[in-house]
């Protein structure tokens, strides 16, 4: 079995070709293969498959060739990943199968358009819908914050308390009746300057050096914490830097997508 390895700010995927959709691609595999010690380990992994071969989810949109199947290190479905679709259109452009430099993609967070820009490759995230205000907790801690959707559930916390000396080891705490399916946490700086810095605790993951679509959401909750809707703002994470653009009908991600790795693996050894 093909496989490749990549990274968007230090948030790590392996990807798996599947075009016609033959894998048997189960939670207990993908745990496997994200597992850093008997697996390759990743966050996360992206199945490159035509949308028509998909099996399962939405129904394919005309115009739209391929889906980003994105699952959970603990191998769960996820709806939307930021870095991943940014490291899956440079894998369809290191395959050849990317014609131009735009094309548009398919999620279960609905269809997302990716551009290569030299080392950095930008996606259009769509309009990030801010909703009801809410609390995450860390030790008994509690930090306002604000939830957002971008594709998937965010909550994110702007806060004084340096982030770096949070401990995201533990999921932070949050409103169930709010987040039934769970959320990703983030803990972000004040805007200054138009930067911010933040950490994030992602869903089935747990803490990781980035989120794309955290990172949009925190840039939504700075904005919106400093009185402004719209702007463009650099974004410090640990694995990297990230910048975003809000306007009035869609949000932008910008940064390096890149690939690290090609080989092969024994697929049975992850039944």
């Amino acid at each position: 079995m093909e496989f490749s390895k990549g990274h968007g700010t230090e948030n790590d995927f392996v990807v798996l070709p599947d075009p016609d959709g033959s894998l048997d691609l189960t939670p207990e595999r993908v745990a496997a293969l994200c597992d850093r010690r008997r697996g390759l380990g990743a966050d996360g992994v992206l199945r490159v498959v035509r949308w028509a071969a998909l099996g399962d989810g939405p129904p394919p949109e005309p115009g739209v060739e391929w889906f980003m199947d994105y699952r959970n290190g603990d191998g769960s479905l996820a709806e939307m990943c930021g870095n991943g679709v940014r490291v899956y259109a440079r894998y369809l452009a290191h395959r050849g199968w990317l014609t131009g430099d735009e094309l548009p993609l398919g999620t279960r967070g609905g269809v997302r358009t990716v551009r290569i820009e030299g080392d950095e490759v930008s996606v259009d995230m769509g309009h990030a819908a801010v909703g009801e205000s809410s609390t995450a907790s860390i030790d008994g801690v509690a930090f306002p914050g604000v939830a957002v959707d971008v594709g998937n559930p965010h909550l994110a916390c702007v806060t004084e308390v340096p982030v770096d000396h949070l401990d995201l080891t533990r999921p932070p705490g949050h409103d169930p009746a709010l987040f039934p399916h769970g959320v990703n946490v983030e803990f972000v700086t004040p805007l200054h300057d138009d930067e911010i810095t933040m950490r994030v605790h992602e869903r089935g993951v747990g803490e990781t050096r980035s989120c794309g679509t955290g990172t949009v959401a925190a840039v939504v909750a700075a904005l919106r914490h400093a009185g402004r809707d719209t702007g463009t703002v650099g974004v410090s994470t640990p694995g990297g830097r990230l910048r975003v653009t809000v306007t009035d009908t869609t949000t932008v991600l910008h940064g390096p997508a890149v690939l690290v790795a090609h080989g092969d693996l024994d697929w049975e050894s992850l039944a």
